[in-house]
């Protein structure tokens, strides 16, 4: 089996070693694959907290270090990784995955093993449903799918929308589900429901049937690079609508592989680059002048996933197990994303924020309150 393993130390100035035990955190991403550019942006972000925690003292003179393996953007790869770092590694928690498909084959691993497990992004709600060990640091599925829902029927005045799910996604078709449910129960119609599989590669038979159905607009819950292909394909077709989308879209890469043909559309995020809070704009600061490049929303979930694990451990620095959970669980971050505290299933109460893709880039749209 191939591995790909770092060791993360802190890169920036620090305050004289101590010479303490090295306090070990694991982290699971999509370092090469079809989701790769979630993972390197995740790793990121999540590199960035340790470092400043570091520059800072560490854990009580504690140095932290962060073990990093590729789950190569498969689900079994990321079982093996969690295994490996709960069972070998004995890391005191576990940072990751980014897609939902990866942290539903980790979770049940890091709850077995009673380590604490945080998602930076699986926003489907079956991840922390798994037991009381697993946490996530971005919105649900159900957040940003009725957010999307309340976007497109109250404030773009959309009555017909048609769907595109990627059947083989459970992320996919739960943001489907939501968004159905609530577009029509706000007086929208869903005109047609099409699917496709990751890793297709030709999408004219349902755009065709799609461009029949007379929608205003498509909803295409699915990852950058397909979003990406099946936008121009569209257009070669002539199929003009408003694309509407989810976070699997927050990927510079999404830009460049659609040359033009989601301009336009919008999407829904934890995060934008050009968003006004103080706390983002600070991230944003810190995070262009170590990397030489803006973050994303994975960058920014990172970074939030991992200050929580370090504030909890500040706390009791010799906190593992149940206790650092109840830490956790108990967690007020305010965070790159925002302000995060976590309901009694271990999942944020956040606000979703609104991208558009305006003349070759990412705008700051709006901020929605998740109210699923």
């Amino acid at each position: 089996m191939r591995w790909v393993l770092l060791l993360l130390l802190c890169a920036c100035p620090a305050r004289k070693p101590t010479g303490l035990e090295p306090i070990l955190l694991g982290e699971v991403g999509a370092l090469t694959g079809a989701e790769a550019s979630f993972g390197l942006f995740t790793r990121d972000g999540i590199a960035l907290a340790i470092d400043e925690a570091n520059a800072d003292g560490g854990i009580a003179g504690h140095p932290v270090l962060v073990r990093v393996y590729d789950s190569q953007s498969r689900p079994e790869q990321a079982a093996s990784a969690a295994q490996r770092l709960v069972s070998s590694d004995h890391v005191v928690a576990v940072l990751g995955e980014a897609a939902s498909s990866n942290s539903l084959a980790m979770a049940p691993i890091a709850q077995a093993a009673q380590v604490p497990m945080i998602s930076p992004s699986s926003t489907n709600p079956k991840v922390t449903a798994v037991g009381d060990f697993v946490f996530r640091a971005c919105f649900l599925d159900d957040a940003q799918g009725a957010a999307m829902a309340r976007y497109a029927r109250a404030t773009a005045g959309l009555e017909r929308v048609a769907l595109l799910t990627e059947v083989s996604s459970p992320y996919s078709r739960g943001l489907s589900e939501v968004f159905a449910e609530r577009f029509t129960a706000a007086g929208g119609q869903v005109v047609d429901r099409q699917a496709y599989t990751h890793g297709d590669s030709d999408f004219r038979g349902q755009l065709t049937a799609l461009k029949r159905s007379g929608a205003q607009a498509i909803y295409l819950p699915g990852y950058y690079e397909d979003a990406a292909a099946i936008a121009e394909q569209a257009r070669e077709l002539g199929l003009k609508v408003t694309w509407l989308g989810a976070d699997g879209w927050s990927s510079q890469k999404l830009l460049e592989l659609s040359n033009g043909a989601l301009e336009g559309a919008v999407f829904t995020d934890s995060y934008a680059a050009d968003d006004p809070s103080p706390a983002s704009s600070a991230f944003i600061a810190r995070f262009t002048a170590r990397y030489g490049k803006p973050p994303n929303g994975n960058a920014a979930l990172g970074y939030d996933a991992a200050r929580l694990v370090l504030d909890a451990l500040r706390t009791n620095p010799n906190a593992r197990g149940a206790t650092l959970r109840e830490l956790i669980a108990h967690a007020r971050l305010d965070g790159a994303t925002g302000l995060v505290t976590f309901d009694a299933r271990r999942n944020p109460i956040k606000a979703v924020v609104l991208v558009a893709v305006e003349r070759g880039a990412f705008r700051y749209r709006a901020t929605v309150p998740a109210t699923p």
